[in-house]
C-alpha cells in the first residue's frame, strides 16, 4: 500500500473511532453539566466542561485527520501529515487554558470568594457512569491508535482516560462533602484541573517534538542501525537522521560502501537497505540513502579535485604523445574509470588488446605508460587494462 492509500485508509478508521467517542462525550457532557447543576457539585461541573472539551477535541481530530490524509502536492511534497501535530498542539494549549480556569474558580471558592457547593448521591451516580463509559472509550481508541501508530488518536484516547480519572476525583470529592468536609468538592475540582493540565503537557510535548523534527528514541535508532549494517556490502552507516510526520516515519542516512565498486552496485546496495528498513519498520514511509565511498566525517572529499572532463583530456594528451608505438593509443580510443578516494583520484585506463604483442612486452609497456600518466595527469595511481 502506497503512502497516500495508507493515509486515506487511516483517516477512515480514525474518523469512525472518533465518531463513536464523540457520541459518548456529548451524552456525558450533557449529563455531567445537568447533574452538576442539580446536584450542586462544582467538581462535576468542572468534569462536564472537561467532557465538552473532549467533544471539541473529537471534531478537531476528525478535521485534522481528514486534511492530513490529502495527497502530496507541489507545495507540500512530503504530504500534509504535520496537520495532525499542529491540531494536537492546539488541543494541548486549549486543555491547559481550561485546566487553569477550573483551578482558578475552585481556589477562589476555597479562599472565601465564592460559595462552596453541597453535592449528593446524584453527582456520585453521574460520575460513576462517566468512569465506566470513558474507560471503555479509552480502551477502544488506544487499541486502534497503537495499531495505526497515530499520535493524534492516542492523544485523544488519553483525553478519554483523563476524563475517567477526573470523574473518580469527583466521586471522592462528593463523598467527602457528604462525610462532613465542605471543601472536598472544591479540592476535587482542583484535582481535576491538575489531571487535565498534566494531559495537556504530555500531549503538547509529543506534538511539539514532532513539529521541531525530534528524532526517534535511542533504542529504535540502535535497531535501525543494526538493520542497515546487516545488508551485505554496507561497511558502516553515519548521519542517520529520523523524524515523524503524523503516523509516518521518515529517515535519511549515509552508508559507506567499497569505493571501487560500480555506481550501479552501490545503488543496488542502497535499494536493499531501503527494502529491509521498510520491512522492519512498517511506519517508515520515506527513506533517503546517500552512498559514500568512504566515511566523509573522517576523510572529507575536497572540492578542489578535478572532474572527469579535465582528467580525460589530460589522459588523452598523454596517450597521443606516448611513444608506445600502439596505433590505438595515438587515436585516443580508450575508456576511463575513475575512483575518488580521500584526497586523490585513481584511475583505470582501458584500451584494446594490441595484436602481436608478447605478455612481457605488454607488461613493460603498461608499466611505462602508467608511470607517465601519473606524472602528466591529475591521477595519483593508474592501472592499464586491456579489452579483447
Amino acid at each position: 500500500m502506497d503512502r497516500n492509500s495508507r493515509s486515506v485508509s487511516d483517516y477512515r478508521v480514525i474518523r469512525n473511532v472518533t465518531v463513536v467517542g464523540s457520541v459518548v462525550d456529548g451524552l456525558l457532557a450533557l449529563g455531567k453539566l445537568t447533574g452538576g447543576i442539580f446536584a450542586q457539585s462544582q467538581a462535576l461541573i468542572a468534569d462536564g466542561i472537561h467532557s465538552v472539551s473532549d467533544l471539541a477535541t473529537d471534531f478537531l481530530v476528525i478535521l485534522a485527520a481528514r486534511h492530513s490524509s490529502q495527497e502530496a502536492d507541489s507545495e507540500h511534497p512530503y504530504g500534509h501529515g504535520r496537520i495532525q501535530a499542529i491540531a494536537t498542539a492546539l488541543l494541548a494549549v486549549s486543555l491547559a487554558a481550561i485546566a487553569l480556569g477550573i483551578a482558578w474558580d475552585a481556589l477562589s471558592r476555597l479562599s472565601g470568594s465564592g460559595e462552596l457547593m453541597a453535592p449528593g448521591w446524584l453527582a456520585v451516580a453521574v460520575a460513576a457512569v462517566s468512569v465506566v463509559a470513558k474507560e471503555a472509550v479509552y480502551q477502544y481508541t488506544i487499541r486502534v491508535g497503537r495499531k495505526l501508530d497515530s499520535g493524534l488518536l492516542q492523544a485523544n484516547a488519553w483525553h478519554s482516560r483523563t476524563d475517567a480519572f477526573s470523574s473518580l476525583i469527583v466521586i471522592a470529592g462528593v463523598l467527602g462533602v457528604m462525610l462532613g468536609f465542605p471543601w472536598a468538592d472544591a479540592i476535587g475540582a482542583v484535582g481535576v484541573a491538575i489531571i487535565i493540565l498534566y494531559a495537556a503537557f504530555r500531549i503538547g510535548r509529543e506534538a511539539f517534538d514532532e513539529l521541531i523534527d525530534t528524532g526517534l528514541d535511542p533504542s529504535t535508532l540502535t535497531l535501525m542501525r543494526e538493520t542497515i549494517l546487516s545488508v551485505p556490502g554496507v561497511i558502516d552507516v553515519h548521519e542517520l537522521r529520523t523524524r515523524r510526520m503524523g503516523s509516518q516515519l521518515l529517515a535519511d542516512m549515509h552508508i559507506h560502501v567499497n569505493p571501487l565498486i560500480s555506481v550501479s552496485e552501490g545503488h543496488h546496495i542502497g535499494d536493499r537497505v531501503m527494502q529491509v528498513l521498510e520491512e522492519k519498520f512498517k511506519a517508515l514511509s520515506d527513506v533517503v540513502v546517500h552512498i559514500d565511498p568512504e566515511d566523509d566525517f573522517e576523510m572529507p572529499n575536497p572540492s578542489g579535485l578535478p572532474l572527469r572532463s579535465e582528467i580525460e583530456e589530460a589522459v588523452r594528451k598523454t596517450l597521443v604523445s606516448s611513444n608506445s608505438g600502439s596505433r590505438l593509443f595515438t587515436t585516443g580510443n580508450f575508456s576511463l574509470v575513475l575512483h575518488y578516494v580521500g584526497v586523490s583520484v585513481t584511475g583505470e585506463v582501458v584500451v584494446a588488446l594490441p595484436s602481436g604483442k608478447s605478455g612481457e612486452a605488454m607488461r613493460d609497456e603498461s608499466a611505462t605508460l602508467s608511470k607517465k600518466l601519473v606524472e602528466e595527469t591529475p591521477l595519483s595511481d593508474v592501472r592499464i587494462l586491456y579489452r579483447g
